[in-house]
């Protein structure tokens, strides 16, 4: 039997035999999973892109389940852009989500809209639009039943448009409540024939998280994030890290029946940072998958230059944290 599975996996056969056993355990969502998913709240919530202190590129490379051929490869290039009148923000994304022979590239351009509820607590909302472009190259690998209808055709190549929302309520570098839905139009999305690859129902994403303040020199912050889909498992991401002298974080993960994750991250200049996280799986691909990696590399637009908060945001006001963002 493990002879069977391996021999499936090393012939691209993962597909269609490892969704079924992702969808068994803890695949619990069709959009990119990231460990890293408090550097990359933007990816999932069009609340967030105007709740940042300034301007924020990202860059982020996640290589899932390494040893197996065809397993997940996710590339994603964001922004958030704060306007100066601290209500509304500007997000866009590009993301390329690769599983066998697949390969699905969304872009996207989000808005929010925020206001202060109390004198420290804010709540945005936020939309975004854009597209799916789905590819499906089946001479990629070698696939079992051929007589089934989606594995008949050479590729599939189709374009979907996407329209999701959220909300974010926060207050700043304190603690975090939101949810976001990154896809409304599921109906129209994937026919009975793509279907059997991607699946067309409404996905709620769910995060949190707060940070307490150890000491001048330490900070904690527990978080979540759970991703569901009506008829599959819920996706649970729990997290705990550590930031040392406003410089420094280090981490765990814990994903529900999937996998733990450790997390540290470098805050280089008060205007770059970059991230790195390692997942063991704890779920039968942990036989097949020497794990998981992930690099995120951040750049705060209009930063200090490291010098100790002499320099000022893009909205105009004196900068008085230059400390990696947990969220």
């Amino acid at each position: 039997m493990q002879n069977r599975i391996l021999k499936s996996f090393h012939g691209y056969i993962c597909f269609t035999i490892g969704v079924l056993f992702i969808s068994a355990n803890s695949f619990a969502q069709k959009e990119p999973q990231y460990t890293q998913y408090m550097y990359n709240i933007g990816s999932f919530n069009p609340a967030y892109v105007g709740s940042v202190q300034n301007p924020e590129i990202a860059a982020t490379y996640r290589a899932q389940w390494l040893d197996i051929e065809g397993s997940p490869r996710t590339i994603r290039l964001g922004t958030n852009i704060p306007f100066a009148n601290e209500k509304n923000g500007l997000g866009f994304n590009i993301i390329s989500d690769q599983l066998g022979p697949s390969t699905q590239t969304y872009v996207e351009l989000a808005y929010s809209y925020q206001f202060n509820v109390s004198d420290n607590t804010k709540l945005s909302f936020g939309m975004d639009a854009g597209g799916s472009f789905l590819n499906v190259d089946f001479s990629k690998g070698t696939f079992e039943n051929p007589g089934e209808p989606i594995l008949g055709r050479e590729t599939i190549s189709k374009f979907y448009p996407t329209i999701g929302a959220g909300f974010f309520l926060y207050e700043d570098d304190i603690w975090y409540l939101g949810a976001s839905i990154p896809n409304f139009l599921t109906d129209g999305i994937y026919n009975d024939e793509v279907a059997t690859i991607i699946e067309d129902k409404l996905q709620f994403n769910f995060i949190g998280g707060y940070v307490f303040d150890f000491s001048e020199t330490l900070k904690f912050k527990p978080a979540f994030l759970i991703n569901y889909i009506n008829g599959a498992p819920v996706n649970t991401n729990l997290s705990a890290n550590f930031l040392f002298n406003d410089r420094f974080t280090m981490g765990a993960s814990y994903r529900l029946g999937s996998a733990v994750s450790g997390l540290v991250g470098f805050q280089i200049t008060n205007g770059s940072f970059i991230g790195y996280s390692y997942d063991y799986n704890t779920n039968p691909l942990g036989e097949f998958s020497s794990g998981s990696h992930e690099v995120i590399l951040k750049f705060y637009l209009g930063r200090g230059d490291g010098s100790g908060g002499s320099g000022k945001s893009l909205k105009g006001k004196p900068k008085q944290i230059d400390t990696p963002r947990f969220f």
